[in-house]
């Protein structure tokens, strides 16, 4: 009997919606479990970008033309859509990049470059992704502060006792990702920025694999930056999102420069536009900032609280079944308290060789060090694999995981 699926989803139905999953290789059908990398895109975001260019395309901001008012319109109201996805106070708050990554290295260079300096400090965690590791990493280095960071415990957890005598008066700002992509962690956010607050320090959220998953308020958080990625949403490639508290960004410098981004130009300086456009320079995302408001509408109609639920769930059955196999090691908390993915090791079976295997079987999981490369050097492993899910996924076809990791477990046996 196929494992009942949660009651909140109509699983069916969502599949639907998403061509790619009906894929067959060599008459497999595909099960997709690699969502922590890139989800995959419903009918309703491939027909947003499909109209756009159809029908509007234009630069915005630019013309008087119909396609270019049409075009600036529903830009900026994707702005606007976002910010009500993740609580954002308004558009003004809600800058556009091409992903996490800029919108990362948008605050390090136009923040940290002109407020960090020598006897300052950044606290970071050591479940952190490269994104922001290595960003506050080399612009410790440009600006002579120091990076500390808060320690991970067997279970996956942060040490908050340390996190508490570690951000101190000295500590500018604290840097912590809201999920980890590699243990599945949730992190207690919320209790972060209270503490960087109380010492004066800033706190910046990577939500790239909070805000596809659950909800998330960035003012209830009070964070004062936060960053995610349309592709890991339902949303296209090359959109990313900064968050950032409007007070903030009106004294930050643009990180880039150019047209679009600029109020008054003379010979002799420039002014910059208002928030948020002073940090898009150039021809923005148009088609993709559209396409993301989408997503988030998407996402809405089922209820990020069923996401949610369903992800748990499949990543708690996925737990439970892969605890059976002997000499497996599973990175991150217990099964009940974590997000929407499972990394592991099948034995003496290097990651690499599991992911090639189970490719075979049509079962897509990632493998390596999922840009947490000293993450895993804590944990002694050179690599992981990785199966995340999606509201699209089901227990089913973590059935099939764990059958194609039986077949890969006899390989090697």
């Amino acid at each position: 009997m196929e494992p009942k699926q949660s009651e909140l989803l109509d699983v069916e139905a969502i599949r639907k919606d998403f061509p790619i999953l009906q894929r067959e290789f060599d008459g497999t059908q595909l099960v997709y479990l690699d969502n922590a990398a890139t989800s995959q895109t419903p009918d309703q975001v491939i027909d947003t970008i499909a109209d756009y260019y159809r029908e509007t395309n234009a630069n915005v901001h630019r013309g008087l033309h119909q396609l270019s008012q049409e075009a600036s319109i529903a830009y900026e109201n994707a702005h606007d859509r976002v910010a009500e996805f993740i609580g954002a106070e308004g558009r003004e708050e809600v800058v556009f990049t091409k992903n996490a990554t800029e919108s990362m290295n948008t605050v390090a260079y136009a923040w940290g470059l002109a407020e960090l300096g020598p006897g300052d400090e950044i606290v970071m965690t050591e479940m952190e992704h490269h994104a922001a590791l290595v960003t506050w990493q080399q612009i410790a280095k440009k600006t002579g502060a120091e990076v500390k960071y808060i320690p991970v415990d067997e279970e996956g957890y942060l040490d908050m006792d340390a996190a508490r005598e570690l951000i101190t008066d000295d500590t500018e700002m604290v840097s912590v990702v809201h999920v980890s992509n590699t243990l599945g962690t949730i992190n207690p956010v919320s209790e972060l920025a209270d503490i960087a607050h109380d010492h004066d320090s800033l706190i910046f959220v990577d939500g790239a694999q909070s805000v596809p998953h659950m909800p998330v308020d960035v003012q209830d958080i009070d964070a004062d930056f936060f960053a995610f990625s349309g592709h890991k949403m339902l949303g296209p490639t090359g959109i990313g999102v900064l968050y950032g508290k409007e007070h903030l960004l009106e004294e930050m410098q643009p990180y880039l420069y150019g047209g679009m981004m600029i109020s008054k130009v003379t010979f002799e300086d420039s002014t910059w536009h208002e928030l948020p456009w002073k940090f898009e320079a150039g021809t923005p995302v148009i088609s993709q900032g559209i396409a993301l408001a989408e997503a988030c509408d998407y996402l809405d109609d089922i209820g990020m609280e069923n996401v949610e639920h369903h992800g748990e769930r499949l990543a708690e059955y996925a737990y439970d079944q892969l605890s059976e196999f002997e000499g497996i090691q599973i990175l991150g908390p217990p099964g009940d308290d974590r997000a929407a993915l499972v990394s592991f090791n099948l034995g003496s079976v290097h990651a690499h060789d599991t992911s090639e295997i189970l490719n075979d079987f049509a079962v897509a999981v990632r493998a390596g060090d999922h840009c947490t490369q000293p993450l895993h050097d804590k944990l002694g492993i050179a690599a992981s694999a990785r199966a995340s899910f999606y509201i699209y996924n089901t227990k089913a076809e973590v059935d099939k995981l764990v059958e194609a990791l039986e077949e890969t477990e006899a390989l090697f046996a």
